[in-house]
């Protein structure tokens, strides 16, 4: 396993990832029938900010770090997830199944799939207090579609790979578009890399190609200027299905964000809505 998520927990691609995750659970929440959480790349769930990996990068300080303890009133996702985040303590940031979880109600279900044996270990024990969350070792891509549609017939499927193949952006949006054909009416969260704006915009169209007929995406870059080496300075969302209201949140949020999250300026973050049917 290349990547260790562990050296980004917490950084400000997860602040954005994790304030959607809460504005689209906090929606499925508004109406009594239960809804399921499919997480392919559940990671280990909770993350250690104290640990070496974090402090060596340094990118939850110039993430999670700068809003947490921020002065100001945050809008309703934000604030939600903030609260989250202050649930595990002052060094240790949750990763999207713990979040997922915190949220659930009684009649809701997770279910977190991880495929590297060490991960869905700690992933098991993260969430082993949660009846309603199970963990499945294997392969998130492979493993979506047997899953779907979810017998509740609404939820949420989060795709977050790592982005260590160069295939990565065509495997999402093949898996994601075949998940779409036989769960159309879920909600999709789709996280990606932006290190070039090539390849979210491609990403962006095989997905409008494959049928999806409501599209959001939402971007961030926290740089002043294009660096040159491996370090993550923008990154987008793709958001299938959005609920009834999540352009405008995302907004609000983004209004608070922006400036906290830049490095010498603020961040520039854009919600754009692709695609509404």
């Amino acid at each position: 396993m290349n990547y260790r998520h562990a050296y980004h927990a917490g950084n400000f691609a997860d602040v954005v990832k994790h304030v959607a995750l809460v504005a689209i659970l906090k929606h499925l929440r508004m109406k009594d029938t239960a809804f399921a959480v499919i997480d392919t790349h559940a990671g280990r769930g909770l993350y250690d900010l104290a640990s070496d990996e974090a402090t060596r990068t340094g990118e939850a300080e110039a993430g999670i770090g700068r809003i947490l303890d921020a002065p100001g009133v945050a809008p309703g996702a934000l604030a939600t997830y903030l609260d989250l985040v202050r649930t595990e303590g002052k060094s240790r940031y949750p990763g999207s199944p713990l979040v997922a979880a915190r949220l659930l109600r009684d009649q809701d279900r997770l279910v977190a799939i991880e495929k590297h044996p060490e991960e869905a270990a700690a992933l098991a024990e993260t969430l082993a207090h949660f009846r309603a969350a199970k963990v499945v070792r294997g392969d998130g891509y492979h493993l979506l579609a047997g899953m779907l549609p979810p017998p509740e017939r609404r939820g949420l499927v989060l795709i977050d790979p790592p982005f260590e193949s160069e295939s990565e952006f065509h495997d999402c949006a093949r898996v994601l578009g075949g998940a779409h054909r036989r769960f159309p009416t879920g909600v999709y969260l789709a996280w990606f890399p932006r290190k070039s704006a090539g390849a979210g915009d491609l990403f962006c169209d095989e997905l409008l190609a494959g049928g999806v007929s409501r599209l959001v995406r939402v971007g961030i870059d926290v740089s002043a200027a294009r660096k040159d080496g491996d370090r993550l300075t923008a990154a987008g969302l793709a958001v299938v299905n959005p609920p009834f209201g999540f352009v405008e949140e995302m907004h609000s949020c983004a209004v608070v964000l922006a400036p906290l999250l830049g490095e010498g300026r603020p961040a520039k973050f854009a919600v754009e809505t692709l695609a509404q049917g």
